[in-house]
Parts: C-alpha cells; structure tokens; sequence
C-alpha cells in the first residue's frame, strides 16, 4: 500500500513478500555497524523480523518504516519511517539505504518527506532520531534536516550508545 511519493520516489508498507528486500539491506556492511544484528539471517527471520517490527507497528499505531523504492522503475532501495520506541516519548525518524543507492539524496527525500508526512497526516509535533555517534552520514543528514542534538545516552533495547535528536513542529 502506497503511503506517499516524491518527486523521484514512493514509500509504501512493507509486507511479508520484501522478506529478500529487508534480507540484502539487514546483511549491508553499514547496517551491521550503525544499526547491529537484528538477528535476520535468511528469508525466515527476514520475515520475522517484518512480522515483529514494521507490519505490528502498522497494526498497531497506523504508521511505521516504509520501503523507499524509485519511482520510475519500482526498485527497492531502502527503508524510512517512523517507529515507536518504548525508550522515547516521541515517534522517532528511521532510515536505511542500500549502499549503491546512496550518495544520490535519496535519504534526504524520503527523510523529508517522511517528516512532512508525520506532521501533516499524522498529526505529531517533535520527532526524535537516534543514531550511532560514529555515523557521520546519518548525524550530517538529520542537521540538514533541521534536527537539533539533545544529549547522548542509551534508547534501544540493546543497550546501544546512541545520539538523540529531535526536530520540533
């Protein structure tokens, strides 16, 4: 189900049959490093992980991460959205990109018009971004997107260090 588009772009729900899709993206080198193992090691646990992350946030608050595929030919190429940790109070902007996508602004696109979507459609006033502090790409993205660093801590089950942003309405 398509969401939104952009100018070059469409975001749509994931469903079980991106299952590949979220397994090449999950196995990427930068994943690995800035995101970490989310346990997704064949098509199985690829949809697990669907089942578990996305399509239940979609069930249950109406919004969550979105394939990101280029309009002109329908080819994934990554994941934006918004998702819910219990850890923060607000939603908070997420984003991957298969790394032959990126470098083409793509990221800032979807990212942007994730943010339009979640205050338009959604109704929401700040939204937080987190982020590995080693991450220069996504911390560089989230200025140019106008959010402000807040403080440094842990925000994810896994006891990862993260940045926290947010951006305010």
């Amino acid at each position: 189900m398509q969401v939104f588009e952009t100018e070059r772009l469409i975001l749509r729900r994931l469903d079980l049959e991106d299952a590949a899709f979220m397994l090449e993206l999950a196995t990427e080198p930068a994943w690995r490093r800035f995101i970490g193992d989310r346990g997704i090691h064949d098509l199985d646990s690829a949809r697990g992980y669907l089942e578990r992350g996305p399509l239940e946030l979609y069930r249950r608050l109406g919004f969550g991460l979105y394939r990101v595929e280029l309009k002109d030919a329908g080819t994934p190429i990554g994941i934006c959205g918004l998702i819910k940790r219990d850890a923060l109070q607000e939603a908070d902007l997420g984003f991957a990109f298969l790394s032959r996508h990126q470098g083409h602004g793509y990221a800032l696109e979807a990212a942007a018009a994730t943010l339009d979507h979640g205050r338009r459609d959604l109704k929401l006033g700040r939204i937080a971004a987190i982020t590995d502090p080693e991450n220069a790409r996504s911390i560089r993205l989230l200025e140019k997107l106008g959010f402000h660093y807040v403080e440094t801590g842990q925000f994810t089950p896994d006891g990862a260090v993260s940045r926290y942003y947010v951006h305010d309405a």
